[in-house]
C-alpha cells in the first residue's frame, strides 16, 4: 500500500514555484506519503533533474507524466517520459497514452480548464475526484461523474506552491514500483483522502 500525490507541477511549469530538490525533500520527510507524479504543464523536461534526485532515496518514488492542454480541456497522461505528438486532441492523447500502457486522467473536470461533462465521450483510465485546488462542490461533482463513467476517482494536490504538497493524496494498493501503481489505478484499487465530504478542499 502506497500513498500518492497524483498531481504536481514543478518549476518547468510557467506557474509553479516548487523545485525538483524541493519536491524530492518533502517527500522524503513526510511521514506517509512517498510517491508523487510529476505532471508538469505540456512540458517534460522536470523530469529528468526530478528522477535523478529521487534516485538517491529507495523509499520514494516519482511517477512520470505531464498534462496535457486541449481546447476540450486538461488531461494528466501518468507514465510517460515524452509528450504525445501535435496536435492534441483529447482522443489522441488517451490513444497515446494506452498504447504506450500509461494512464490517462480527466483532470479537475469543473475547474477552470477542465473538461466538465465532455469527459464521459472519452475512454479515460480514471477521473481526478480530489484535486487540492477545487472547490468541494468540483470534487463533488467529479466523484459523481467518475462513478457515472464507470471509472477510478483519484487525488491530487494540483500543486504549485511547496505548502500545497501532499494536502490530499491516492492511496494505492501497489508497490513501489510504476508499472505496477499505473496498473492498479486502471483497476481501480484506490482510495482517495481526505474522504470527500471531510475536507476542507
Amino acid at each position: 500500500m502506497i500513498r500518492a500525490d497524483l498531481h504536481i507541477h514543478t518549476t518547468y511549469s510557467y506557474d509553479s514555484s516548487i523545485t525538483p530538490k524541493a519536491l524530492v525533500e518533502t517527500l522524503v520527510a513526510h511521514n506517509s506519503v512517498k510517491v508523487a507524479a510529476v505532471t508538469d504543464h505540456d512540458s517534460v523536461e522536470g523530469l529528468s533533474i526530478t528522477l535523478k534526485l529521487a534516485a538517491a532515496y529507495p523509499d520514494i518514488l516519482i511517477i512520470p507524466g505531464v498534462e496535457i492542454s486541449t481546447s476540450e480541456g486538461d488531461t494528466l497522461i501518468l507514465g510517460t517520459t515524452e509528450l504525445p505528438p501535435k496536435p492534441w486532441t483529447v482522443e489522441s492523447i488517451i490513444d497515446f497514452a494506452r498504447e504506450r500502457g500509461c494512464v490517462s486522467i480527466a483532470a479537475h473536470p469543473y475547474r477552470e480548464y477542465g473538461m466538465g461533462d465532455l469527459a464521459r465521450n472519452y475512454k479515460f483510465d480514471a477521473v481526478e475526484v480530489l484535486n487540492g485546488a477545487s472547490s468541494p462542490l468540483a470534487n463533488r461533482r467529479a466523484h459523481e461523474l467518475a462513478k457515472l463513467m464507470g471509472v477510478p476517482g483519484v487525488a491530487g494536490t494540483d500543486s504549485h506552491q511547496p505548502a500545497e504538497l501532499c494536502n490530499v493524496y491516492t492511496e494505492i494498493q501497489a508497490s513501489l514500483d510504476v508499472d505496477d501503481v499505473l496498473k492498479a489505478i486502471k483497476k481501480g484499487l484506490v482510495a482517495t483522502y481526505p474522504k470527500l465530504g471531510y475536507s476542507s478542499f
